[in-house]
């Protein structure tokens, strides 16, 4: 399995809480998701990724560092660590919080809402998904704050809009289970949105995803990440893509932005946290698994990264 690949599959994404929003122009709002909002539909979680896919119009966006961007039909926006930001047709109004407009629907969802005066019209999508540690995730941390994809293209992409438009005629009209349905494509809506992000960073992009393109820190990677168990060093490491340790750690640190060992042991934990919430291994097992011959070290180790000792971190996500 490739890194992207392997990252991804101990991401643990709870798609769900979705709203069907209609704005005529002018309107501007400003939302920042509380994960407390969505706890009733998503259960416990940590953290938010919201996103927003125009149904029909345009939408302005806007970052508080940022200059604003548009979105078309068809277009959508995720933003991987729930930064505040503006969304409307004239983002210089002073704008209308989230919290006073998104109120919890009777059957379980959000609902409906309308925001504006009587200009044209903006339909989109909303809708979040759940983690935990994702602030600790290699790759949400390679985002970038706003993450723009359109689905207008083929493929995968065309698919996932073609289902998002439907779920979205469906919960317009309250049909029964659409919301259900986007749930489902929502964790392929993000794999699709890191992958299309990975495949058109620029030249001289640093950062996670950037150094699967270095063919030594991409080897290192793989290599790490199919073996996490072995006893590494960054001088076996370095023999093993053919640089010397030094060499390797330039490049390793300038790319993804930690030591290579350092992040072994991120990764390590990363593996332990997914099995932790399977709970379907034990705990020696799990500790010689990810390269700790006792589980008294790994149970430090772990306890290090994220805080809490194993048993006590799988019992707070077994309650989650």
């Amino acid at each position: 399995m490739d890194p992207l690949s392997d990252v991804l599959r101990t991401t643990p994404l709870r798609g769900g809480v979705f709203l069907h929003a209609k704005f005529s122009d002018p309107w501007c709002l400003s939302t920042q998701v509380r994960p407390e909002t969505c706890a009733p539909f998503l259960g416990k979680t940590a953290e938010i990724i919201p996103y927003h896919f125009v149904v029909e119009g345009r939408l302005r966006v806007q970052m508080p560092a940022d200059p604003p961007f548009e979105l078309g039909t068809g277009e959508l926006v995720m933003f991987p660590r729930n930064d505040l930001h503006l969304l409307g047709g004239d983002l210089r109004l002073r704008p209308v919080g989230s919290d006073d407009i998104v109120k919890p629907s009777l059957d379980g969802g959000l609902s409906t809402i309308r925001l504006g005066g009587d200009g044209p019209t903006t339909r989109i999508v909303c809708g979040f998904l759940g983690g935990d540690n994702l602030k600790r995730n290699p790759v949400v941390a390679a985002l970038p704050p706003a993450l723009r994809l359109n689905l207008g293209r083929g493929g995968a992409a065309q698919w996932i809009r073609s289902t998002f438009s439907y779920a979205a005629e469906e919960i317009a009209t309250g049909r029964i289970g659409s919301a259900t349905v986007l749930a489902k494509i929502s964790e392929l809506l993000f794999v699709e949105a890191v992958r299309r992000y990975a495949e058109e960073l620029p030249a001289g992009q640093t950062g996670w995803l950037a150094g699967l393109r270095d063919p030594y820190v991409s080897h290192a990677l793989n290599l790490l990440h199919a073996r996490p168990g072995d006893h590494w060093t960054a001088d076996t490491l370095g023999r093993e893509v053919a640089l010397s340790r030094s060499a390797l750690a330039e490049r390793f640190n300038r790319l993804i932005g930690i030591p290579p060992m350092q992040y072994l042991t991120q990764w390590r934990m990363q593996i332990a946290a997914h099995e932790l919430r399977q709970g379907n291994r034990s705990m020696l097992r799990l500790a010689k698994r990810v390269g700790y011959d006792s589980e008294a070290a790994f149970s430090r180790a772990f306890k290090r990264e994220t805080g809490l000792p194993p048993a006590a971190w799988r019992r707070q996500a077994g309650e989650g």
